[in-house]
């Protein structure tokens, strides 16, 4: 195997398409134009036990120690509200690229400073954050390892990236793409991508992260009092937490 400053090169499986699982098809729309209209009901619509409650199970990182944190795709500021919550009193910068959702953000007010702009490329300052997080993102990027490479740009010594994603597992089982219903009634999907894990842990380590610790979230009973439709996933993966530590050296 060859080797690039020192570590293995790491080569990624070619990713499923979504097309080969799709069983709604749903109208699909860009993630700007989706989350642009989804805005309005879209913290009645997914479940705080989809990634909160995997953020909840984690060991790692203490949360209240973090200085400076990056959300990427912060969304309506419902992770940057969670961090808040636990303890984090540091600087915290979200960066999103709807800008509905930032105008949501901007209204919560946990955040101290938010932009608009692609997690990819964020403009953010380089070396600067101790705790970079994103959450239910990552079916939406083509490509994971921009996200890693930018994630690791912003990463001082030290720091952790954490990373909760829609389990390919459950895009795969149930057909399902990220998807709203819009004030016409319609279901629209937002471009959707599948992921496997071993395609994070992948990126990650050709970032240069090292994963610490992951943990997965399945349709349990809480999920099935709020979606009783979903009784034939039960005990199926439906999210992931992973958590990175910057490998320095």
């Amino acid at each position: 195997m060859s080797r690039t400053a020192g570590r293995p090169a790491v080569i990624l499986p070619r990713m499923p398409s979504f097309s080969d699982f799709d069983t709604r098809g749903y109208r699909t729309v860009d993630v700007a134009t989706g989350y642009g209209r989804w805005v309005s009901t879209y913290e009645d619509t997914v479940e705080d036990v989809m990634d909160l409650a995997l953020l909840a199970e984690l060991t790692v990182p203490t949360w209240s120690g973090a200085r400076r944190t990056a959300d990427l795709g912060c969304g309506t500021g419902r992770t940057g509200a969670w961090l808040r919550q636990r303890g984090v009193t540091g600087t915290l910068d979200g960066v999103d690229l709807t800008p509905q959702m930032l105008e949501r953000a901007r209204a919560r007010g946990a955040h101290d400073r938010l932009q608009e702009g692609d997690v990819r490329a964020t403009g953010l300052e380089s070396g600067a954050y101790d705790l970079v997080i994103s959450s239910l993102i990552d079916e939406h990027l083509p490509d994971l390892r921009p996200y890693y490479r930018e994630a690791r740009r912003l990463a001082a010594p030290g720091a952790h990236c954490v990373v909760v994603a829609f389990h390919p597992h459950f895009i795969m089982a149930s057909g399902m793409p990220t998807h709203f219903t819009d004030a016409s009634g319609e279901d629209i999907a937002i471009e959707t991508h599948v992921h496997l894990l071993s395609d994070h842990v992948a990126a990650g380590l050709g970032a240069g992260w090292r994963l610490v610790e992951m943990r997965e979230g399945i349709v349990d009973e809480r999920w099935l009092a709020r979606k009783p439709k979903w009784a034939t996933f039960r005990n199926h993966p439906v999210s992931a937490a992973l958590v990175w530590a910057r490998e320095d050296g």
